[in-house]
Protein backbone atom coordinates (compact mmCIF):
# COMPACT_ATOMS: atom_id res chain seq x y z
CA UNK A 1 0.00 0.00 0.00
CA UNK A 2 3.15 2.20 0.11
CA UNK A 3 2.43 5.42 -1.48
CA UNK A 4 -0.98 5.38 -1.43
CA UNK A 5 -2.08 9.29 -1.76
CA UNK A 6 -4.79 10.29 0.01
CA UNK A 7 -5.02 13.17 -2.62
CA UNK A 8 -4.42 11.07 -5.75
CA UNK A 9 -6.21 11.52 -8.91
CA UNK A 10 -7.84 14.88 -6.66
CA UNK A 11 -8.51 17.88 -9.66
CA UNK A 12 -5.92 20.48 -9.49
CA UNK A 13 -7.65 24.50 -10.42
CA UNK A 14 -6.19 27.30 -10.35
CA UNK A 15 -6.86 30.78 -9.37
CA UNK A 16 -5.97 34.10 -9.42
CA UNK A 17 -4.52 36.05 -5.92
CA UNK A 18 -3.54 39.41 -5.58
CA UNK A 19 0.23 39.33 -5.47
CA UNK A 20 0.79 42.38 -2.48
CA UNK A 21 2.37 44.27 -5.39
CA UNK A 22 -0.86 45.75 -7.27
CA UNK A 23 -0.78 42.67 -9.74
CA UNK A 24 -2.13 39.16 -9.52
CA UNK A 25 -0.59 36.00 -9.48
CA UNK A 26 -2.05 32.05 -10.52
CA UNK A 27 -2.34 29.88 -7.65
CA UNK A 28 -2.91 26.44 -8.10
CA UNK A 29 -4.82 24.02 -5.65
CA UNK A 30 -5.92 20.68 -5.24
CA UNK A 31 -10.15 20.88 -5.27
CA UNK A 32 -11.91 19.62 -1.98
CA UNK A 33 -12.04 15.97 -1.85
CA UNK A 34 -15.75 14.31 -1.16
CA UNK A 35 -15.42 11.51 1.76
CA UNK A 36 -16.31 8.21 0.85
CA UNK A 37 -19.98 7.29 2.54
CA UNK A 38 -18.86 5.07 5.54
CA UNK A 39 -22.03 2.49 4.22
CA UNK A 40 -20.46 1.93 1.24
CA UNK A 41 -17.20 0.56 2.45
CA UNK A 42 -15.90 -3.04 3.08
CA UNK A 43 -14.94 -3.32 6.74
CA UNK A 44 -11.86 -5.09 7.35
CA UNK A 45 -11.83 -4.92 11.05
CA UNK A 46 -13.59 -2.66 14.22
CA UNK A 47 -10.78 -1.31 16.26
CA UNK A 48 -11.93 -0.70 19.89
CA UNK A 49 -10.19 2.40 20.60
CA UNK A 50 -7.58 1.72 23.79
CA UNK A 51 -5.58 3.91 26.18
CA UNK A 52 -2.40 5.17 24.38
CA UNK A 53 -3.50 4.55 20.56
CA UNK A 54 -1.87 6.21 17.82
CA UNK A 55 -3.53 6.32 14.43
CA UNK A 56 -0.24 5.12 13.13
CA UNK A 57 -0.13 2.09 14.76
CA UNK A 58 -3.49 1.23 14.28
CA UNK A 59 -2.83 1.45 10.86
CA UNK A 60 0.10 -0.45 10.97
CA UNK A 61 -1.47 -3.02 12.60
CA UNK A 62 -4.71 -3.08 10.56
CA UNK A 63 -4.00 -2.44 7.32
CA UNK A 64 0.18 -2.72 7.34
CA UNK A 65 1.07 0.68 6.25
CA UNK A 66 1.54 3.49 9.41
CA UNK A 67 1.09 6.14 6.69
CA UNK A 68 -2.08 4.87 5.88
CA UNK A 69 -4.12 6.31 8.95
CA UNK A 70 -6.43 8.71 6.60
CA UNK A 71 -8.00 5.53 5.23
CA UNK A 72 -9.76 4.87 8.87
CA UNK A 73 -9.86 8.72 9.41
CA UNK A 74 -11.95 8.81 6.39
CA UNK A 75 -14.04 5.75 6.72
CA UNK A 76 -14.82 7.84 10.53
CA UNK A 77 -15.33 11.11 8.94
CA UNK A 78 -13.24 12.46 10.96
CA UNK A 79 -11.11 16.09 9.81
CA UNK A 80 -8.66 15.23 12.82
CA UNK A 81 -7.65 12.17 12.93
CA UNK A 82 -6.12 12.29 16.17
CA UNK A 83 -9.71 12.78 17.67
CA UNK A 84 -10.41 9.02 16.42
CA UNK A 85 -7.75 8.46 18.97
CA UNK A 86 -8.32 11.07 22.13
CA UNK A 87 -8.66 10.47 25.25
CA UNK A 88 -12.38 10.73 25.18
CA UNK A 89 -12.51 8.65 22.22
CA UNK A 90 -11.76 5.52 24.68
CA UNK A 91 -13.84 2.42 23.90
CA UNK A 92 -15.23 3.38 20.96
CA UNK A 93 -14.96 1.58 17.86
CA UNK A 94 -12.73 2.88 14.70
CA UNK A 95 -14.40 0.83 11.29
CA UNK A 96 -11.22 -0.09 9.73
CA UNK A 97 -11.94 -0.27 5.61
CA UNK A 98 -10.34 -2.71 2.92
CA UNK A 99 -7.90 -0.47 1.37
CA UNK A 100 -9.43 -0.08 -2.74
CA UNK A 101 -12.54 -1.62 -2.05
Amino acid sequence: MSGLSRYAGAEIATTAVADGAGGTREVRYLRRRPLPDPRRLAVLALHPVARGDRMDLVAARHLGDPTAFWLIADANGALDPDALVAPEAEGTLLLIPIPGV
